[in-house]
């Protein structure tokens, strides 16, 4: 897996390159904002179900805000749905094939990560002052501010790389399958294109897994008899280079890697969000 392409080089400050996450990034932005448009237009007072739905997931967006970081900080709601829908979104493009995941390349999440730090800095700076932020750093004690300095900096390393090593990690593990299973494939169906009647043996077995698995309905002999049948059919027809073993096995490690692992980091880089934001923001009395 390597990183993302450059399409495009603009002159401009010495080039700037349009790489694939920018494409993907805007892609998504796009998506996102024509969907907007579409949930958000002619609004009724008798709701259709798609109203329904739209207004029912932002109102969970907003209880979700208003329980983490105080009701006096529902106005940051927009701002962490929007963080995790382009999160998730950033991800699940890359399942297209045609798209790299925007939030594959560390760029993009060590941006939303700083950008989060800059919020709680500004935050603190509105409530306490420049100078009552800088005294932050140097309480309870003055032995402790190298320590305080390195949490600053350490809170969006940590956000930005929890993300992104998720991410390209599974990109990263399922590559590393698919090459494995199109050398299995290979080395299997000639391994058995040298002998018909092996073939046929396996073609037999094959279908008498299958056969039991429907009958007493069990998936892995089900799963097994499709497979034996697939080898013996191709290696009888002599298609040996056909990677048939990709089909299906990274579908189920796709459904952990890419739809559950995107939607959780998701979910975790926006909670993040608004914990760190929420103690940067208290409520006027207790500031």
């Amino acid at each position: 897996m390597n990183g993302p392409k450059i399409y495009y080089t603009i002159p401009l400050f010495g080039g700037i390159p349009i790489t694939q996450t920018i494409v993907s990034s805007f892609v998504v932005m796009v998506c996102l904002c024509i969907a907007g448009i579409l949930l958000g237009r002619h609004l009724e007072k008798r709701p259709s179900r798609r109203q329904v739905l739209v207004e029912k997931g932002v109102s969970m967006l907003y209880g979700m805000v208003e329980d983490t970081m105080g009701k006096h900080n529902a106005y940051w709601t927009p701002y962490i749905g929007a963080l995790f829908l382009s999160s998730m979104c950033g991800s699940y493009i890359g399942m297209t094939g045609i798209f790299r995941s925007a939030t594959a390349d560390l760029s993009t999440t060590l941006t939303w990560a700083l950008m989060t730090s800059f919020l709680c800095w500004g935050c603190s700076i509105r409530a306490n002052g420049f100078v009552g932020w800088l005294k932050g750093f140097t309480e309870p004690i003055v032995v402790m501010t190298p320590m305080n300095l390195v949490s600053e900096i350490a809170q969006p390393i940590s956000m930005a790389f929890r993300h992104f090593g998720n991410i390209a990690g599974g990109g990263v593990l399922t590559s590393l399958l698919y090459t494995a299973l199109a050398t299995a494939s290979a080395a299997l169906l000639g391994l058995l294109g040298k002998s018909i009647p092996v073939s046929v043996v396996v073609l037999a077995a094959g279908v008498a897994l299958l056969v039991s698995g429907l009958q007493k309905k069990k998936m892995p002999r089900k799963i097994l008899g499709i497979v034996f049948i697939a080898t013996g059919v191709l290696t009888l027809l002599g298609l040996g280079g056909v990677p048939y073993l990709e089909v299906g096995i990274p579908g189920i490690l796709s459904l952990y890697f890419d739809v559950f692992s995107g939607g959780v980091q998701a979910l975790v880089f926006s909670l993040l969000t608004t914990v760190y934001v929420g103690n940067a923001c208290p409520a006027p009395e207790e500031a």
